[in-house]
């Protein structure tokens, strides 16, 4: 089987022979392809046609898959293909032109699985094994489905510059980074994923370009907005004039990874961020294009990562179908839950430093913390919309991401730093409620490797990142001096990224196959007994707080009841009863006489209530 996805823009092999090469720049008159059999060739000039609309396009008959190109601008300046499908010697060098149809699939039976079967596993491909290879990266999915993982997320892969970077700082969307192998071999690692039975999401950056390596301010300043101003400048051009181009590149790019590379969907990050007054956002018109294009024929999901908790983008319809985002990240769990397990309470956790078990419960039984209210950390300002009527898996709850570790000074995971007792009952909040659970890499076996913020810039960028990564944390107390500050490790030292990578032995022995036993247990336990009751209409749950225990009720979607307690007081205690139902899971909680219960510290008992009681 073969798949290639046709856009308007770019290197395109032609059924009939030869390439049709195609470059929007409205900002200059003329446009030269330089075309290299070789990375060493010597180029070939050849003028392109140009339209009115800033369309510079051509056919080279001899052209075919391998041969690199570039394109040259009337200053002289060379250019990348910024919709290059592979950029082999990084993002300032020739693009080569990919024949997407070379590669033979063999995942032609799969059709996806439905969300709420999904326990997603986010990983970044350079730092998951010691090779940091898409290669690598497959041979260790068949544990990762044997664990009860469904879903794989991988960080961003658009090519960035140099060959360590989170993913985030990309500058051609659609090349998977050279680092981390060929455009065939991430194909490979989606048909091994499929093989497996596991979904793959792909994180995807549609809010800014990264800071070196984009050359569309060279030729094409119609791609940004002046208007909206932004963190990293004059916004992507999502709503201005000649906006229909750049949003094609983008919706062009979705349904790239859906269709040319078989991906089950994208995780779009920080959606906030985006800057666009359309009466159709790019986010909604993305969705709809998938739901509309290869959601047709196969199951197909969007995860989008939104600070301003907007429940209408998780909106379902009548049957429960989701009409544009499928979930999004819900970051308060996350921080509900790390104030709880760690008592932190600077930066964003300020806003969850007042009883955070009642915010855990909201968290849990209805999605968002705030739905409107103002928030601290946001000088007060309203955040959040209501999301009690939205099901339990519209919402992807984490207990710790690449965010929230590697956001950190020393990028410590939360097993270095929460109430052990605490977080084992946190695990099985996680794993055992109806949302949707997701684990960062290494989560599972509680790995010792911290996860930092690395990257390979060069010159003065990167001094300033240096210096400017240090300087964001001269606001915590931890931190007012400065020789602490300059413990914090180096992003562009290569020792910070190697120390970030896993150490899959760990998982052998000790605590941390400790920590991969009980996540397997609760695993098993959610898809035996909670995923077979998610698929159909369900809406948020209850909960309530008596003291330090936790009491959270979700109706699920066969009329059953799902209930799960949480105690997470020094001493233990007994209350009255014991939660109804059957039996699911018990962890330092005992059945005493009379039907009572006993609750140890970050005991939790989680049960099934059959419909009608």
């Amino acid at each position: 089987m073969k798949s290639a996805h046709e856009m308007p823009f770019g290197a395109a092999v032609q059924p009939a022979g030869g390439v049709r090469f195609a470059l929007w720049a409205p900002g200059v008159a003329r446009v030269d392809l330089e075309l290299l059999e070789s990375a060493s060739a010597a180029p070939s000039p050849l003028s392109m046609q140009c339209n009115a609309a800033g369309w510079h396009t051509l056919h080279v008959a001899g052209a075919r898959g391998g041969d690199r190109y570039r394109f040259r601008l009337p200053d002289g300046l060379a250019v990348p293909d910024p919709a290059s499908r592979s950029n082999p010697d990084d993002v300032h060098a020739t693009s080569e032109i990919i024949d997407p149809a070379a590669y033979r699939w063999r995942d032609a039976g799969w059709r996806g699985r439905p969300w709420a079967e999904a326990v997603i596993y986010e990983l970044h491909i350079g730092s998951f094994t010691a090779e940091g290879s898409f290669d690598a990266a497959a041979r260790r999915l068949e544990e990762l489905a044997d664990l009860g993982v469904t879903a794989i997320e991988l960080m961003p892969l658009a090519d960035f510059p140099g060959r360590r970077n989170w993913g985030y700082d990309g500058v051609l969307p659609f090349a998977p980074d050279a680092s981390f192998g060929r455009p065939d071999d991430l194909k490979s690692f989606v048909d091994t994923a499929h093989a497996l039975g596991l979904m793959v999401l792909i994180d995807v950056v549609y809010n800014h370009f990264g800071p070196d390596g984009n050359y569309l301010h060279a030729y094409c300043p119609s791609f940004f907005n002046a208007a909206h101003d932004t963190p990293w400048g004059a916004a992507i051009n999502f709503d201005g004039e000649c906006a229909r181009n750049v949003r094609d590149f983008f919706l062009h790019n979705a349904l790239y990874w859906v269709e040319e590379y078989h991906a089950d969907g994208l995780r779009m990050d920080a959606v906030h961020a985006i800057r666009d007054d359309s009466a159709e956002s790019i986010v909604r018109e993305i969705c709809r294009a998938l739901h509309e294009g290869p959601g047709r024929h196969r199951q197909v999901h969007v995860v989008l990562e939104n600070e301003a908790n907007s429940a209408a983008l998780l909106a379902r319809d009548c049957a429960g179908v989701p009409q544009a985002g499928t979930a999004q990240w819900n970051d308060d769990f996350h921080h509900a839950a790390h104030v709880l397990l760690t008592g932190e309470t600077d930066g964003y956790y300020v806003g969850f430093a007042t009883a955070p078990l009642q915010l855990l419960g909201r968290a849990l039984a209805e999605g968002f913390v705030y739905q409107g209210e103002s928030s601290p950390f946001h000088d007060g300002r309203a955040r959040g919309e209501p999301s009690a009527a939205l099901p339990p898996i519209a919402f992807v709850s984490s207990l710790q991401t690449h965010d929230q570790v590697g956001n950190r000074a020393f990028g410590e995971r939360i097993a270095m730093l929460a109430d052990p007792a605490l977080l084992d009952g946190a695990y099985a909040c996680l794993l055992l409620a109806p949302h949707v659970p997701m684990l960062f890499m290494g989560e599972e076996f509680d790995a010792s490797t911290p996860f930092s913020f690395f990257c390979d810039f060069g010159g003065e960028l990167a001094r300033a990142v240096t210096v400017g990564r240090r300087a964001e944390f001269d606001r915590f107390p931890a931190f007012a001096d400065p020789l602490v500050r300059e413990r914090i490790p180096d992003p562009n030292d290569p020792a910070t990224f190697e120390a970030s990578k896993l150490h899959w032995s760990e998982r052998e022995g000790g605590v941390h196959a400790r920590r991969l036993a009980q996540v397997a247990t609760l695993l098993a336990l959610r898809h035996r007994h909670l995923v077979p009751r998610l698929g159909g209409r369900m809406h948020g749950g209850t909960h309530r707080v008596e003291g330090d225990l936790l009491r959270v009720q979700w109706t699920l979607a066969d009329a059953s009841r799902w209930h799960l307690w949480l105690h997470v007081g020094v001493d233990t205690t007994t209350v009255e009863n014991r939660p109804p139902g059957a039996t699911v899971y018990r962890l330092g909680a005992d059945d005493i006489k009379h039907g009572a219960a006993h609750f140890a510290h970050g005991g939790v008992w989680v049960s099934l209530e059959a419909a009608g009681g």
